[in-house]
């Protein structure tokens, strides 16, 4: 797991921000980050966008894209990304969304997961996961690689 604090650091000493637009993790995305102190000078806040009419209406993910492939998918969780990025006026924007389980949801199997960050200069990355165990470690590990993509980003650029 990444080093929350660390990643908090480096975001305030480069003085970017980030926000995120969660689906499959409920808001633990920035709960997980509100734990540092002083997390308050890079963090823009972020959306929970568990309905799939939401993620369209809050975070504008284009609707055809939504019928079209469902709110499991690549292209979904960048849009999420881009889509917190730019309604909450951040450098980065991060999403997750995907199957916590128990058990599968319209075909797409449990422990399915997108993670996506968008950033600066039209930085766009997407991670694909297929996570094993319960529904709270589906969720946890999706928070993990978010903030890993994110500590990626800004310790290489």
């Amino acid at each position: 797991m990444i080093d929350v604090r660390e990643l908090v650091g480096t975001l305030v000493e480069r003085r970017q921000t980030v926000a995120a637009a969660e689906s499959l993790t409920g808001g633990l995305l920035t709960a997980t980050m509100v734990t540092v102190p002083g997390v308050s000078r890079v963090l823009r806040g972020g959306l929970v966008v568990y309905a799939t009419d939401l993620k369209h209406s809050l975070a504008g993910v284009d609707a055809a894209l939504l019928a079209e492939r469902g709110p499991v998918d690549p292209d979904v969780a960048l849009a999420l990304a881009r889509g917190a990025r730019e309604r909450c006026g951040a450098d980065w924007g991060l999403s997750t969304t995907g199957v916590a389980g128990p058990g599968p949801q319209d075909g797409v199997p449990a422990g399915t997961v997108y993670v996506a960050l968008a950033g600066p200069d039209g930085h766009a990355e997407v991670r694909e996961l297929h996570v094993d165990g319960e529904r709270q470690h589906v969720r946890e590990a999706a928070v993990a690689a978010a903030l890993g993509l994110l500590h990626a980003a800004v310790t290489d650029s």
